[in-house]
């Protein structure tokens, strides 16, 4: 992707809430059930709340059980980057944006069909443009 954002930690914490700060930047996760989109069935793009990227449409967005956001698929493969994370014991796919690398949540293989896959996203992490 061309035109990707690189700040220091200094300016996205004069740009950021602290828990958008630690969720997005720190890569920390807020608790289930908890965000503002985990149940909304609001019809929009979602975009980062960092940078504004279009990331999912509320078209691909599921009830998944978790607590968080769930989605099928992103908008397109290319706005999204995918890193191995070990931390936790475990092995897992991290999500970021793949404009300014802020921390989206993590995707798992057990979502529905067509793609078979479930983007587990904090809400922290999106601001929902919605549909008029």
């Amino acid at each position: 992707m061309k035109d990707k954002i690189v700040k220091k930690p200094e300016e996205w914490k004069k740009e950021l809430t602290p828990e958008q700060y630690n969720i997005c930047i720190n890569k920390g996760t807020e608790p289930p059930f908890t965000g503002k989109y985990w149940d909304t069935k609001e019809k929009g793009i979602y975009k980062c709340t960092c940078c504004g990227e279009p990331l999912f449409d509320s078209n691909t967005k599921f009830d998944s059980g978790t607590g968080w956001p769930s989605f099928f698929d992103p908008i397109s493969d290319e706005k999204i980057e995918y890193v191995s994370d070990t931390s936790l014991g475990m092995v897992r796919t991290e999500v970021n944006c793949n404009k300014c690398g802020a921390h989206l949540g993590h995707v798992f293989d057990d979502g529905p069909k067509p793609s078979n896959l479930r983007y587990c996203i904090n809400s922290v992490s999106l601001s929902l443009q919605k549909e008029n």
